[in-house]
């Protein structure tokens, strides 16, 4: 039953703001140990005594935790329950963050930021289960909140720590904020905990074995990796592209702060759009061609023009909140949704983290941009097959139903 049934809804409709904000809450805070992080790379490298090797490392964990600590939620879910997971998701969360921006080790901050990224990976793929349980008449709406708490939070983590940092002269008082940030989002989960659902069984068949013998399953893989790939890109060379395109790192940074905020009003619309349609191909469609005008602008128009091209990627950038959305889209349970969004997001990660460093050895290989912007040109190729596929009006179990009778 879910917490918006007829028959409950007299007695739940409190029960389900208070998850709403518990959403909301942990969304927001899905990406700060990761975005937390980047404007004071050098300062930590600096402080901690860090190696390149170690700065590498640090800017490859989000990946590797997304990949391999999302593979076993689900199954983790069905052991602690879904709102006592999410609870231990964000204390955990908290408490890496916390013990990072106390220490003065660079090993002992490589190992807590570990942890809270397991945190982190851990809320990435139970928040759509989660959705589709309690939400299962709204997972647009409630998609669309959750992909802009998650952009919010994003963005608030990356604009923010810098002017801590200054305010308070210690890049340790900086980070420990967004440990702060954590414990507030645990909140509402601790209220929670007496309205554990039940554990249905139903799910067992829907674990990641079954969902790798899915064609289904791996094009939406493939998509939530192709556009992770992009995004990771993005976020990583926008700003070197325009400053090899004759900006100045001042109108970059400003550049790079537009295309972020964009984000926010692209995960608001997209979810929404997708959701009135049982067919999605329209929509990855639609996503593509911006991406691509984008893109061959960057490529080929007058430099002065680079800001018009930059909405067009943002707009494109839509891709990761329709992915998202696909995961509730293609499934008829949570526990479906759940194996689903562990083996999507975990394969997607995994592809998507040889983006950035294929990009800068293309780069230094061609020396300039052309091997890079034809390399993501061919991303873009794999990424509107495997939407196109994807996109299709199906469900996962009718398909799973169908093999096993053959």
């Amino acid at each position: 039953m879910t917490v918006l049934a007829p028959e409950s809804r007299g007695r739940t409709n409190s029960l389900a703001w208070l998850l709403v904000l518990g959403i909301v809450l942990a969304a927001l805070n899905l990406r700060t140990a990761v975005t937390s992080v980047g404007p004071l790379l050098d300062q930590l490298s600096t402080g901690l005594g860090m190696t390149s090797v170690g700065t590498g490392l640090l800017t490859t964990l989000p990946v590797l935790a997304f990949a391999t600590v999302g593979a076993i939620t689900p199954t983790l879910a069905r052991r602690v329950g879904e709102h006592r997971l999410l609870l231990l998701a964000l204390v955990t969360l908290g408490v890496g963050m916390l013990i990072r921006s106390l220490v003065g080790s660079a090993p002992v901050f490589l190992l807590s930021s570990a942890v809270a990224l397991s945190g982190g990976a851990v809320g990435n793929v139970l928040i759509p289960s989660l959705i589709k349980r309690h939400f299962p008449a709204r997972t647009g709406v409630m998609t669309t909140v959750y992909t802009t708490a998650l952009a919010a939070g994003t963005m608030l983590a990356a604009a923010a720590t810098v002017p801590i940092e200054r305010a308070s002269g210690d890049w340790h008082v900086a980070l420990g904020v967004w440990a702060a940030f954590a414990a507030v989002a645990a909140i509402p989960w601790l209220a929670l905990l007496r309205s554990e659902p039940e554990r249905a069984t139903g799910g067992a068949g829907a674990g990641l074995r079954s969902m790798a013998r899915s064609k289904l399953a791996w094009t939406i893989a493939v998509y939530f990796g192709t556009q992770s790939m992009i995004a990771y890109i993005m976020f990583g060379w926008l700003a070197t592209i325009l400053t090899d395109s004759g900006y100045t790192t001042g109108q970059a940074g400003m550049m790079l702060g537009v295309f972020t905020a964009l984000n926010i009003p692209v995960s608001v619309l997209v979810p929404v759009v997708a959701s009135r349609f049982r067919d999605q191909r329209p929509v990855v469609i639609g996503l593509v061609v911006a991406y691509a005008i984008g893109f061959l602008g960057l490529w080929f128009a007058p430099a002065s023009t680079a800001m018009v091209w930059v909405v067009f990627v943002a707009i494109g950038m839509g891709s990761f909140p329709l992915a998202l959305t696909m995961l509730a889209l293609r499934t008829r349970t949570s526990e479906t949704t759940g194996a689903l969004s562990a083996f999507g997001q975990s394969v997607g990660y995994l592809i998507s983290g040889a983006g950035p460093l294929l990009v800068g050895v293309l780069r230094e290989t061609g020396g300039g941009w052309a091997l890079p912007y034809t390399m993501i040109l061919g991303v873009l190729v794999v990424q509107l097959v495997s939407g196109l596929y994807a996109g299709r009006n199906r469900y996962l179990e009718d398909e799973r139903s169908a093999r096993m009778t053959v």
